[in-house]
């Protein structure tokens, strides 16, 4: 993993990355613990915050949510385009998570309360992540130890029941715009990576769970203060290659 710290030394902007094989235990980090934005990042551990709730039974999956004109966020998602109607909390989190939007994540966050996502955001040992304004503000920061650590406990079942962790990874195993770290892989292999990314003018981020049957293996890439965007996705996929490669050759 060296080599990953070695390449994005040498690239403009500022970065940090955070790898760990679940089986072994062996880790990697660089800026790992370095809070950063989250852009549309922060959408994961929003949606175990508010899975949570639903298993302590503040709210159901069927519950009714109307979203109506003023509930429209601007930025990344189609809801904001829809007339008003009634979408159920499972429907939002399903597009929050698919589709990143952010008006189903702003109306999610409104139903538990920003007091409420913090303490459970403390509950999942999220040292280092606030959401503290709507979605796509840069106020919102986490680190990329952080959005590892989510995946972990997803994967063990620590935090969430099995059924729902489960449920989590399979939105984001199925999401299809896996253009970053995941951009050089075959096609086969990115259907065995779940991923979360975001971004926002200078930065670019993405968060990765990889189901393999020599191990799972985690790999998170945070960047800010980049030229552009493209610069920024090179720089993701070029790591996420890298990662790959160490996994594929390394690891048997």
């Amino acid at each position: 993993m060296k080599e990953v710290r070695r390449y994005l030394e040498d690239r403009l902007g500022s970065y940090s990355f955070y790898f760990e094989d679940l089986k072994s235990g062996f880790i990697y980090g660089y800026n790992e613990h370095v809070k950063m934005t989250s852009a549309g990042c922060m959408k994961l551990p929003v949606a175990m915050a508010v899975m949570k709730d639903v298993e302590e039974g503040k709210l159901s999956l069927n519950d009714q949510v109307l979203l109506i004109s003023r509930d429209r966020v601007e930025g990344s998602g189609i809801l904001k385009h829809l007339n008003s109607r009634e979408y159920t909390v499972g429907e939002l989190i399903l597009v929050m998570l698919v589709e990143s939007d952010n008006t189903a994540t702003q109306k999610l966050v409104t139903l538990i309360g920003f007091d409420e996502l913090k303490s459970k955001f403390e509950e999942m040992g999220l040292q280092n992540t606030a959401m503290n304004d709507m979605p796509g503000s840069p106020i919102n920061h986490t680190t990329s130890y952080d959005l590892s650590l989510c995946w972990k406990i997803l994967k063990k079942g620590e935090y969430l029941s099995q059924e729902h962790s489960r449920y989590i990874i399979e939105l984001l195993k199925g999401e299809n715009k896996k253009k970053k770290t995941a951009f050089y892989l075959d096609e086969p292999l990115k259907n065995k990576i779940a991923s979360k990314a975001g971004d926002m003018p200078g930065i670019e981020n993405d968060t990765t769970l990889i189901e393999l049957q020599k191990g799972d293996f985690i790999f998170t890439i945070m960047s800010q203060d980049l030229p552009n965007s493209v610069y920024g996705l090179v720089s993701l996929a070029k790591s996420g290659k890298m990662i790959w490669d160490g996994i594929t050759y390394n690891w048997k």
